[in-house]
């Protein structure tokens, strides 16, 4: 009984999260992108005509050779020059060296905004190429910016 109630639980926590942020974009009056067929036919995947577009000033920052332990800042600017307030659901890599932090309030179309990126490169040596994967209302829903190098190991 127990694990029946826990697992209803954490299914409600889910469902409330869910409804918050569906209250918070329908309060930034955000829609479902409208979406016009490519053609006729029947399973082709449709366009979006009415989406935020985050339009990076770059999508890939280089930062060189450095030594491990030493610690990248880099700031990806970008432009919403979509149609609709632009709202950043998510923002992470794939390890914990790499810790982006991102506006969570909506970006008006013609607005800029920045995603700060720091890399530690603690215990880490040779090529490094680490994605920094942005989850929004843009088509596709998915954005990926990356930032690569060579981390050399310290000399002791």
């Amino acid at each position: 009984m127990f694990c029946i109630a826990l697992t209803a639980f954490g299914q409600d926590k889910q469902k409330r999260k869910k409804r918050k942020k569906a209250a918070k974009v329908e309060q930034l009056n955000i829609t479902t992108p409208k979406v016009t067929p490519v053609n006729d036919v029947v399973n082709t995947e449709a366009i979006p005509t009415d989406v935020a577009v985050m339009t990076f000033t770059e999508e890939l920052y280089e930062f060189g050779t450095i030594k491990s332990g030493e610690v990248v800042k880099h700031t990806f600017k970008f432009t919403n020059t979509g149609t609709v307030p632009l709202v950043i659901e998510n923002a992470k890599s794939t390890c914990g060296c790499t810790v982006p932090q991102y506006p969570r309030e909506a970006i008006l179309p013609g607005e800029s905004g920045e995603i700060a990126v720091k890399f530690n490169s603690k215990n880490k040596h040779g090529k490094q190429r680490k994605p920094v994967n942005i989850t929004a209302n843009t088509h596709p829903k998915l954005t990926t910016v990356y930032i690569n190098g060579k981390v050399e190991k310290a000399t002791e």
